[in-house]
């Protein structure tokens, strides 16, 4: 609808949808303003939510994210792509880095509006990545480098002042990998096919061709080879996802650097048995010790080392003012969205409350007094007065707990569904007395971070196990009221925070926080996109490492524990581990899937307690 009356932020949102259509030349197209990083693909395009006021600024992003994705739909082949894209890891995200500045830098060079939108857009990329703060080449991942450096290169577009640190930090190693390889770039924008033969050239320059080469000394160096070819398949890797591909250990290294190193880890564990807080943080790690019932099941699988584990709550990762500035975007989100998920929760609201009907006992002793049974008080006052008890519905001494997969695959779309559906969940069963906990699992770096430093300085063993630190995430404790912790679920929308994932020891860590609740029925709801994957680990490990550990977890949580196991697979096939497992193919039916599958669960019997 047009006209005089219309406000003028949709005014601004109809016209960037027209120009995205017309610029992308895609006739049939939904875009849709949902604040969530940038995304085009198919039929579908997400941008930015314009502010209320239009600042100059904020029109120039908007119209930025706008023109990326319309170029990415004009210049882009998703088959040429996925031919020619590395599988996963550093290498995919830095072929798709410069897939990306290709697409923008063809439209760049024709257009002048173009190019001062997308500069703006780089701008803003680099601001919100702290790109300009970065110290080290750990703090400035090397696809969000390149991405920049080949704007200069393809599109003579300046380096943006937010980026011009991190740039000057890799420029002088990307020059000395790469010589003259960079220039020939521009030669070949117009070519989809022979720009992404020449950028995997650009990657073996940089030893991201997953041939398997040893890592450079210290551990820390980006161009250290992926062995992306382990990976599950069904994991794809998001555009700008892995940040730090490693190389296989030195095979020379004595097995006797392991024993003395798992040696000394035990004692130091043994050491802080008396701290509470360290007991709890070390229990759901692997160990290289058989597990007791209580504390997971008998496996192989071990951590290098869990000293740089961390369990931390959502207000410790992010300043006040940034948690306040989530959460009002995810409240946008909330609103975009009422007429699908929270209708579904009000039909879980609705079934919860009908099971609140309770029963009652009669004929006690105390209690309250049964009214009924008055009348033969009076015709015999002989009879004693008769009362009676209400018994409580048994969903009522429930506990749910949300796990989330905090990787980098779930960016975008399904990370923000899931926490919107998370967040309307909560408040839905705490109406109805449920307690709810909202956990999240994901790495604290790309590259093994200071496990893997820790391995290599100790001669890089064979088989270390998992070789990077867990990041594992309390947005909400199942006793905190939903008011007080709805400002921390933002967190999920923030950028950065989602890295690697290793589902079985998040698996254990969620199980035993159920274990010590005191209610009687235990839920726990596994939300994920695909199967575990840490480069890290897996470059020096055999390929279904973390596979199989989730597998072992998975079977003793089903076939040892009271808890009740669910898992929701998004775009990833999670019925073959799990016995209660739904898999989506859409984030959009994330929703849905969670009140569908608790739905059920709630009218069926509590399961048998051990």
């Amino acid at each position: 609808m047009s006209g005089v009356d219309e406000d003028p932020v949709d005014r601004f949102k109809r016209a960037t949808a027209v120009a995205v259509k017309a610029l992308g030349r895609v006739a049939e197209l939904e875009v849709a303003f949902t604040g969530e990083p940038l995304d085009a693909a198919g039929a579908r395009v997400h941008l930015p939510v314009p502010d209320m006021t239009l600042s100059p600024q904020d029109v120039a992003l908007v119209r930025g994210a706008a023109d990326a994705a319309a170029l990415r739909l004009r210049y882009h082949d998703p088959k040429v792509h996925a031919a020619l894209a590395p599988a996963a890891g550093t290498a995919r995200a830095v072929f798709e880095a410069l897939e990306q500045a290709r697409c923008e830098a063809l439209g760049a060079r024709k257009l002048v509006g173009v190019a001062r939108n997308i500069t703006a857009l780089l701008e803003d990329r680099a601001a919100r990545k702290h790109l300009g703060a970065a110290a080290t080449q750990d703090q400035a991942s090397l696809e969000d480098v390149l991405h920049l450096l080949a704007h200069e290169v393809l599109g003579g577009q300046k380096i943006p002042d937010s980026g011009a640190a991190a740039v000057a930090l890799w420029r002088a190693h990307i020059e000395e990998k790469l010589g003259p390889r960079l220039g020939r770039l521009p030669e070949l924008l117009q070519d989809q096919r022979a720009f992404g033969a020449e950028a995997k050239r650009l990657l073996g320059a940089l030893s991201l061709d997953f041939q398997g080469e040893d890592e450079p000394d210290g551990g820390k160096a980006p161009d250290a080879p992926s062995k992306g070819g382990q990976e599950d398949a069904s994991k794809d890797t998001a555009p700008d996802e892995k940040a730090g591909d490693e190389g296989e250990p030195d095979q020379a290294s004595g097995q006797t650097s392991t024993e003395d190193a798992a040696r000394d880890e035990a004692q130091d564990r043994q050491g802080t048995d008396g701290d509470e807080a360290a007991a709890a943080k070390d229990e759901p790690s692997g160990r290289n010790e058989d597990w007791d019932f209580e504390s997971g099941p008998r496996t192989t699988y071990r951590a290098f080392t869990t000293q740089f584990d961390e369990v931390v709550a959502a207000e410790d990762l992010c300043q006040g003012e940034e948690l306040s500035r989530l959460r009002m975007l995810l409240d946008q989100q909330v609103r975009l969205l009422q007429g699908v998920v929270v209708r579904l929760a009000n039909r879980l609201q609705r079934l919860l409350m009908a099971q609140q009907t309770r029963g009652w006992d009669f004929d006690l002793e105390d209690g309250l007094l049964d009214t009924s049974r008055l009348a033969r008080i009076i015709i015999n006052p002989s009879q004693p007065l008769s009362y009676k008890l209400e018994k409580e519905a048994d969903f009522r001494d429930t506990v749910v707990t949300l796990l989330i997969d905090n990787s980098g695959s779930m960016r975008g779309r399904p990370i923000t569904l899931a926490a919107i559906s998370a967040d309307v969940l909560a408040r839905t069963l705490e109406r109805c007395g449920v307690k709810v906990e909202i956990l999240g699992f994901t790495t604290r770096a790309w590259k093994g971070g200071a496990s893997r430093e820790a391995w290599v300085k100790v001669g890089k063993p064979s088989f270390p196990g998992r070789l990077n630190d867990l990041r594992h995430v309390v947005y909400k404790a199942a006793d905190a009221p939903w008011r007080r912790a709805r400002r921390h679920l933002g967190l999920l929308l923030r950028e950065g925070l989602l890295k690697e994932n290793i589902d079985g020891e998040a698996l254990l860590w969620a199980h035993a926080r159920l274990m010590a609740r005191p209610e009687q029925r235990r839920i726990l709801m596994v939300i994920s996109d695909g199967a575990p994957v840490d480069d890290s680990t897996l470059s020096v490990n055999p390929a279904n490492y973390l596979e199989q550990h989730l597998r072992s977890v998975i079977d003793w949580i089903e076939t040892h524990s009271s808890v009740e196991l669910i898992a929701i697979g998004i775009g990833h096939d999670v019925t073959r581990t799990y016995r209660r497992a739904v898999t989506i193919t859409d984030a959009e039916q994330l929703g849905g899937a969670m009140m569908g599958q608790l739905a059920a669960l709630f009218e069926e019997r509590p399961a048998r307690r051990r």
